[in-house]
């Protein structure tokens, strides 16, 4: 089996925006890429000690703080010291032009600025994996899919691409039909007609309790 490309996404300095890091950490995942990502203000030692531990094939920074001149070399130093040299450096955030082609003079990797697409990032970083592996490239995007197993998505997320959204069963009725009333047992409808007819019985004034206690005077003595 082809091995699955190893990428560490990390945030070093004081820089606290890594939303833009995030959504390239998910669109390497969605791309067959077995991603770690190290959190807020890491230093380079930290990066460089993460990225040993973890053995990964590429290094990426995001840097948007402005402090690219600084960090890109301190990691890469560190990572030759260490012995890993031979791994990608590479990464993004507000790098002018020309402090791309200062890096890329060092020994970086390509760098993307804002606005890049992911997919171009993806592709980079599987041309620079196959052309150093030798043909042990990670297995292309559709064989990735396939191989993954399918993932539950919310319905709203599904409904715009053209797939019919799954129904969800009609929930029983708490009332039952009234055709499944008419087929009780006799011995069952004739008790609850007696108890129909107790009840009314018990509702009746007893009109000849009355008549009796109110009968015709007696004649008293005269």
């Amino acid at each position: 089996m082809a091995k699955k490309i190893r990428v560490l996404i990390a945030k070093p300095g004081l820089d606290g925006h890594d939303r833009g890091a995030k959504v390239v950490a998910a669109a390497l995942r969605d791309a067959g890429m077995e991603v770690v990502y190290t959190g807020l203000h890491q230093t380079p030692a930290q990066i460089v000690e993460a990225a040993g531990q973890e053995d990964v094939d590429v290094v990426a920074l995001s840097i948007l703080s402005g402090a690219h001149m600084h960090l890109f070399p301190e990691v890469m130093k560190l990572m030759r010291e260490r012995g890993i040299g031979d791994r990608l450096l590479t990464g993004g955030g507000i790098i002018p032009p020309e402090d791309m082609g200062t890096l890329a003079g060092m020994g970086v990797g390509r760098l993307f600025g804002p606005g890049a697409s992911t997919l171009d990032i993806a592709h980079y970083i599987r041309e620079w994996f196959a052309a150093t592996h030798r043909g042990e490239a990670s297995p292309s995007r559709a064989k990735v899919a396939a191989a993954r197993p399918a993932k539950v998505r919310p319905v709203a997320a599904r409904a715009g691409r053209g797939t019919p959204s799954p129904r969800k069963p009609a929930a029983p009725s708490v009332r039952q039909p009234a055709a499944k009333t008419k087929g009780r047992p006799a011995a069952k409808a004739k008790r609850g007609m007696a108890a129909k007819a107790k009840r009314g019985a018990a509702s009746k004034p007893r009109r000849a309790n009355a008549a009796g206690r109110r009968g015709t005077p007696k004649r008293g003595r005269r």
